[in-house]
């Protein structure tokens, strides 16, 4: 064992309870193995309404600050996109720090596993970034508290499928909303990220008429779906100043931040990622003052939530698909009470959000 001198000045104060994304986390789980190598973090949010649910997410950070907040930011979106939803869960996520291609194994995700048994139910896993159905199937080996497992094992396999179909559904509504007509034909759709959830995304798009610009890390897929789907290609970062009518963000989180909302020329933003505000406040407002409608993110890619929801009520696809389609009506109603309240769209759908938490919990204690 090695010992080092810790220089407290590189420290942060209050590293975790301070915060700012901390928002009042019940739990925070740091989970280390040394034989596996496995480095994770738990967050559990809320659980008013039910165990905490959502998935685990596989990531190269720069930083364990960085891994920190992101679960912390996620974590407490889950907690309001359930709400929202009419979910009977409260919010959870999780990270695991490292490369997926390259030290994901099933002894890692075992010893994952036995970390989320430990928590007894409180907090029950799924799919996310970096992950597959086969990692929910060995997750599953040891511990009963996961979705997204494969439809052979019992479970409703890829929640991206649904998720993407949630999207394109708040997609619609929110166009519906600007230009008066629900149809993406002939609209310029920039699709950021290409993943599972984006691809299918731009599937929907692409078969309704819509023009699709796609963008993503890996340019190898970006011309794989290029031909696949007639769609355009830019590479790079700068793509906010692009002649479109809808950003549609699939990846990371908080792109649309000070920089990039100043060359947004897109009237409407409608994605898949997480977070995609980088302030939740001053962003929103931004965009407001703009005139561009953003569909809450963490309503309209509340699909795949929904989906892996069922597998604990018991698996019922056309149920979860019903429920997905009704993404479309919150979604207008979302812009409708921005509009009568003057306030942004996010403060809209939170505030929906929180009012059932409030309400769930003075029941509880009366």
């Amino acid at each position: 064992m090695t010992s080092q001198i810790i220089d407290t000045d590189a420290i942060k104060n209050d590293p975790v309870f301070g915060q700012l994304s901390f928002d009042g986390h019940e739990q925070i789980v740091f989970c280390n193995d040394e034989d596996t190598g496995l480095k994770a973090i738990i967050g559990i949010h809320n659980t008013v309404l039910g165990p905490a649910l959502g998935g685990t997410r596989m990531w190269t950070y720069k930083s364990e600050w960085d891994a920190l907040n992101d679960v912390l930011r996620l974590s407490r979106g889950m907690t309001y996109k359930s709400a929202i939803t009419g979910l009977n869960l409260g919010g959870g996520k999780a990270v695991i720090i490292g490369d997926a291609k390259t030290q994901k194994n099933d002894d890692l995700m075992r010893k994952f596993g036995e970390f989320v048994h430990s928590l007894s139910g409180k907090y029950i896993t799924a799919e996310d970034v970096g992950m597959e159905t086969r990692d929910m199937d060995i997750i599953r080996e040891v511990t009963p508290h996961v979705t997204g497992i494969s439809e052979s094992k019992g479970g409703s396999g890829n929640p991206s499928p649904v998720t993407a179909y949630g999207v394109y559904m708040g997609m619609k509504a929110a166009t519906k909303y600007v230009y008066g007509t629900e149809k993406l034909e002939g609209k310029k759709v920039l699709v950021q990220g290409v993943g599972h959830v984006g691809e299918t995304l731009v599937k929907h798009i692409t078969e309704e008429g819509g023009q699709v610009i796609i963008n993503d890390i890996n340019e190898a897929r970006l011309e794989e779906l290029s031909k696949k789907y007639n769609a355009n290609v830019v590479l790079g970062n700068d793509i906010y100043g692009l002649d479109i009518d809808i950003y549609a963000p699939c990846a990371l989180g908080a792109t649309v931040n000070d920089a990039t909302i100043n060359q947004l020329n897109a009237k409407i933003i409608a994605g898949a990622a997480n977070n995609q505000l980088a302030d939740e406040v001053k962003h929103g407002r931004l965009l407001k003052e703009k005139g561009i409608a953003y569909a809450p993110d963490f309503l309209i890619n509340a699909g795949g939530i929904i989906n892996v929801y069922a597998e604990i009520e018991g698996y019922n696809k056309e149920e979860s698909i019903r429920k997905t389609e009704n993404i479309y009506n919150t979604t207008l109603e979302i812009f409708e009470l921005s509009e009568k309240e003057n306030i942004t769209t996010h403060r809209a759908a939170f505030n929906i959000a929180q009012n059932r938490i409030d309400t769930r919990k003075k029941e509880a204690n009366s």
